[in-house]
Order: C-alpha cells, then structure tokens, then sequence
C-alpha cells in the first residue's frame, strides 16, 4: 500500500492563488510586471493543480466526509477561472486556456466524485443489497388456513436449500509441495479482485452469507501460505485504492476517455504555447510556464502509464490482458514496488525500562513540557523487524487448522473469540498461572503484558542443551523467534498504535505505564550489582571468543543491550514470587511485573520444545483475537500509512469463515403445501 502523502489542505493555496488573480487582474498584475494575458493563463493552470495527483485523494478517511466542501470548491473555482478568462477574452492564450479549464475541471471533478464515492456511508449504501422480503409468508399461510377450513388434508413441507458436498481439505503440507496449480502474477491480481468485489463489505460491517464462505473457505484451503498472502495483498490494494486515490471513478470505458483526453488537452496546450506564444513573454516568465506547463504533461503522462498497467486495467479490460501481462512482465526489473513493507515494528518493556532509568531529568522535563513524549518514544525505542517467510505460513496454518474445526458459524464465534485458552484446552496444561493468564476473567490487554514480560524472561534465560535431533531444535528456535518477534509487535500496537487495539486494551496504558514505574523502580535498586553482572558477562563472552580464535576487541551497542536484558530477566526472576502480588500490595497499583514472573517460572516448568510451541500458538491466537475485535474502519486507516500485520490476519480470518460477518446461514427455505388424498 503506497503511502499517502497529499492532503486536501494543500489546495488551499491554490484556492487563494485563484481568487487573488480574479481580484487582482490589472493591478496585481502590473506591479508584478507580468502580461495580464499570461495570468489569464495561468488561472486555469491552478485549476487543473486542484484536481490533485491520481494516486491520492485523501490523507485520512475523514477526508473522503468533506465531499461537498470539494464540491462547493469546484463550482466556486470553476466559475472564478471562468470570470478571470472572460475578462481578458481578446488575449493571445485564450485557447490552451479553455483546454485547460476543461482538463482541470475534469480532474477536480473526478477527485470530488472520488471522495463522495469513497465516504463510508456513500460506500455502504453503493454496496447494500435490493431489500428481500423473502418468499411470501402471508399467502401460503391463507391456502393453508383455506384448506384447512375446508377440511382438506394438507401439510407444510420445508425443503432447505440445497448445499455442495464439503470439499475435501488437502494437508498443508502436500499443499505447500504441490507445484502443479501454482498461481501466476495475473491470475494472483484477478482472485485478488475477485476477493475485493465481496469482502470489502467489511469495511463497513455488512453480513456476507455461507456460499460467499464456502467460496473463500475452499480456495484458500488450496493455497499455500505465500499465494495467500500475495492474494490479500491485491485485496488490500484495491481497497486502498477505492478509499485513497480516484481509481473507483476510472472503471469504464468512458472513463479511460476521459483520460485519454485530459492528457490530450495538456499536451495541446503546451504545444501551442511553445510554438507561437512562447516568444511574445519575457523569457522568466516563458521560462517558469513552460517549466510548470512541462511539469503538468509529464506527471500527466506518469498517471496514464500507471493507469494503463495497473492491476485494474488487467481485470476491467479482458482484451488487453495478454498485452499489459507482457509488458509488466518486461519491465519487472523497472517496477520493483512492493504491495507491503513486509515489516513490523517492535517495542520491548523490559528495554524500554533500562533506557528510561538512564534518561536526564531534565530532557524528560522539556519533552513533557512541549507534549512531545510519545513522539520521542516511538523514535528512540521502536524498531523494526523484517517479516519472514516462516513467520506468515506459522501464522496461516495456525489460523487454516482453527478453520477446518470451524465447520459451522457456532464453532467459527467460539473459535473467533478465543484468545490463548483454546491452545492450552488442547495440551491440557496443568498450571492454574499459567490457564488463568488468558482466561475471561482476565482483561484482554492485562494478559497481552503478562505474556510480553513472560515470553522475554523465556526468552533470555540461559538455553540448556536440548538432546533433540537436529529439526527439532531448528523448529523449537523457530517457535521462540515467533514468540519475540509477535510478543513485541503486540506491545507496540498496544502502547504506540492505541487506535487498533482500542476496542479490546480496556485500561492498558495505566497498566502499561505502573508495570514500568514498577520495572525501573526495581532496576534502580539494583544498579550496582547490575554493572557487576554486565561486566562478568561480558568478560565470559570475549574469553569464548578468543577461545574460538575470533575477533572480539569490542562488542556492539546491540550486543551491549541485549546482555543488559539478559541481566535484568535473570534479576527478575530471582525474586521469590510465593505469594501474589496482589495480596502484598493491593490493587491500587496496575502494575503486573511480578506476575508475569510468576507466570514465566511456571512457564519454566515445562520442557524447552513443548513451552516454546505453546507461546507461539498463544500468541497467534492473541494477535487474531486483538485483529478480529479491531474496527474495521481502523484497519482501513491503516492501510494509507503502509499497512498492518495484524490487518493482513484480519483479513485472512475473514477468508477462512472466522467471524461475526457470516449470518446468512441457509438462504431461503423452500416450503410446499401437500395436500393430502
């Protein structure tokens, strides 16, 4: 998803440019030593900047509301540029002025047609079905009372509607290793559409029924992890498109006209200007008109090129399929974009605590003063990680097996709001902390900072040699960078993106911020003995280094860090956590430090392979749980900054049956009046 970067407040300027041109032709005009025909000329110039770039219409959602304030603003400056032209009608650039007053007022138009189709109600209403009243209740049920006065045998059969055998489900595995139907870059664009003209109800909450579920279940239950989230790539592309640029407006035939002759027109109207009006203006002048006439043809063209090879035209012009294929296929080299950063951020509580307790005072003084904080925060300690290939297909066969279970709406509610418990139901754990953590009784966001401080006090404990086979302990490592990498992106969305979680984080910023207070308080009591045991450490470390003959003069700030995390879990696990916090402190504090500990020891009782494949599978089911219960309008703000993890989970949830949105669950019924002999 392309990032936006234009904002309707940027015509603003353009909007005031053109009223002061209409103000002030004849005055303004000569102060500036300009030609009056030139300004002429470039008013309908600042129109056609009003209609924007194609590929963005709105920075925000919010945006797309303003609809009628754009489609005020193109009449008002429409008729302004109009009253400039007429003023000066017997000036030499009438003509490319008049092209150009038709170019931009077609691209202002497309943009506010853009925005108004693009508002949330609008696209609701565009999407909502014609009104069913079902068969006609009222008249079998009189030839049923008529009969029935009469004494005539009859009854009421009910016939269901028909349904399609169930497929059979193919292994994930014979899935993955079958090459015979693998999908291609055009075929991958048109199931993506196909996808995107029936789910992007969900932006706007409407109910799909079970044949449109039935019909993803069984094609995504054929793909593997890597096809699937190509497939919802597309997907997520086309609704960004129809919510942030004018692509919604462009999907007839008179539409391409439309721009086809925009371009046609800017080109003629530069033409003309370089070849008989060029020399009667001073060359400054000529000079920045031609630059900005030149600038209009080109970004003109730019559009058409990209309109021309886009995904759209590839699925809305079946003739040109096979041509645009080959093209896009030969400037692949030149077209590198990528339809997701395919990266996700991480924050680290633990991390987060040690650089806190080192800050000045002072700095954290100026920082609040001017509401700048969460700014600085998200700088200095987030980061950002690569997704991996191992991390999507973990999460896709997590989420493919929970929907074989799903085979009706009932089990697919239950499997939806699940959020850890169903896991540890299925290993039967036998720690009360441990069960207890994700259970209902617990708040969602209070189990999200348990499982985040337990997964990094796992995480940095000292790993004991394992007697596994070699694809056991491979596989084992694999579920504990799963554990990191999801435990940290769930905090950062809990702590730096609040918005997506706000639907199910209840009170997680108190919690979050008394569990640091808590944490740093902690740190700093031990902060002598804390550089003791980072120096030990660190001197074990290089004496292994040397041993293996490898160069270790200096370790990296990174390495530095982690052995300071390292330090402070073996800390906090030392503490003895016998009696539970709550009933020491009370509940006035939120703080859930040493319950995490709690629940990390119990953790440790487990062996290495089976603890580190419970978490991971804990923590898919939080991040599908935190993306199902995220509103939909949310993921979609999303999508205009770059796109989310967990929308891409959302999304797929969607696909495999796995939410509240399918609540047609057998169609009509056909009923029969049976008149007995």
């Amino acid at each position: 998803m392309e990032c936006a970067c234009f904002s309707s407040r940027q015509s603003l300027p353009t909007v005031f440019a053109v009223g002061l041109i209409s103000k002030g032709q004849g005055t303004v005009c000569n102060k500036l030593s300009l030609n009056e025909d030139l300004v002429a000329f470039w008013a309908p110039f600042l129109l056609l900047h009003l209609g924007g770039p194609d590929t963005i219409t709105a920075f925000s959602l919010e945006d797309n509301e303003l609809w009628i304030r754009h489609a005020f603003g193109l009449v008002s400056q429409v008729v302004a540029v109009v009253y400039v032209l007429s003023q000066s009608l017997a000036n030499d650039f009438l003509i490319p002025s008049i092209l150009l007053i038709i170019a931009g007022t077609i691209k202002y138009f497309e943009r506010t047609r853009a925005l108004y189709l693009a508002c949330l109600d609008n696209f609701k209403n565009k999407m909502l079905p014609k009104p069913d009243a079902g068969p006609n209740y009222a008249q079998l049920m009189e030839e049923y009372t008529a009969k029935e006065t009469a004494q005539v045998p009859v009854q009421i059969v009910i016939e269901p509607e028909p349904e399609k055998d169930l497929p059979v489900i193919p292994d994930l595995d014979e899935v993955e290793t079958d090459e015979r139907n693998i999908l291609d870059d055009v075929e991958i664009v048109e199931q993506g559409y196909k996808f995107f003209k029936t789910f992007k109800g969900l932006i706007v909450d409407l109910m799909f029924s079970f044949h449109e579920r039935n019909e993803s279940r069984n094609f995504f239950f054929e793909r593997t992890s890597n096809e699937a989230f190509k497939v919802m790539e597309v997907e997520l592309n086309f609704m960004y498109d129809v919510l942030y640029t004018k692509m919604d407006v462009v999907p007839t035939k008179f539409a391409y006209f439309r721009r086809l002759l925009c371009s046609l027109l800017i080109g003629a109207s530069f033409g003309l200007f370089a070849s008989h009006y060029k020399h009667k203006i001073h060359t400054p002048d000529s000079a920045i008109t031609s630059i900005l006439l030149g600038g209009a043809v080109v970004l003109d063209f730019v559009s058409l090129y990209k309109l021309l090879l886009s995904d759209w035209t590839i699925v809305l012009r079946e003739r040109a399929k096979p041509f645009i294929s080959k093209v896009r296929k030969r400037l692949r080299l030149f077209q590198k974009r990528g339809r997701w950063s395919k990266s996700i951020s991480q924050h680290s509580l633990i991390s987060y605590c040690l650089k806190e307790k080192e800050r000045l005072k002072c700095f954290e003084k100026v920082i609040h003063f001017f509401g700048l904080k969460e700014f600085v925060d998200e700088i200095r300690y987030k980061e950002t990680k690569t997704v991996k290939h191992d991390l999507k297909k973990f999460i896709f066969s997590e989420l493919r097996a929970k929907a074989v279970c799903a085979k009706d709406s009932k089990t697919a509610k239950e499997i939806y709001s699940v959020r850890g418990d169903w896991v540890l139901s299925q290993y039967t754990c036998r720690y009360p902390s441990i069960v207890s953590s994700v259970s209902e009784v617990v708040e969602y966001d209070e189990s999200l900072l348990l499982w985040h401080i337990a997964t990094e006090l796992c995480y940095f404990k000292k790993k004991d040699k394992n007697n596994l086979n070699a694809g056991a302990n491979q596989e084992m490592d694999l579920n504990r960078e799963f554990c990191k990498l999801l435990s940290e992106y769930m905090l950062y969305l809990l702590v730096m993106r609040p918005t997506m979680m706000s639907a199910v984080a209840g009170i997680g910023k108190i919690r979050f911020r008394d569990t640091c207070e808590e944490a740093k308080k902690f740190f700093r009591k031990g902060k002598s003995i804390s550089k003791t045991a980072i120096l030990t450490a660190l001197m074990t470390t290089v004496q292994n280094c040397f041993e293996k003959k490898k160069k270790c003069s200096c370790r990296s700030q990174s390495q530095s860090e982690e052995e300071k995390r390292r330090v402070a879990c073996e800390k906090l696990l030392a503490v003895n956590t016998v009696v539970r916090p709550i009933e020491v402190k009370g509940d006035r504090s939120k703080s859930v430090l040493f319950d995490a500990c709690m629940l990390a020891k119990d953790l440790e009782k487990l062996n290495d392979q089976k603890r580190w494949e419970i978490m991971s599978k804990v923590w898919v089911e939080l991040l599908s749980y935190a993306a199902s219960h995220c509103r939909a309008n949310t993921h979609a703000q999303q999508l205009s900054k770059g796109g989310e993890l967990v929308t891409f989970v959302w999304l797929l949830m969607a696909h495999f049956g796995l939410g509240e949105h399918f609540r047609i669950e057998a169609g009509h019924a056909r009923a029969k009046l049976i008149v007995g002999k």
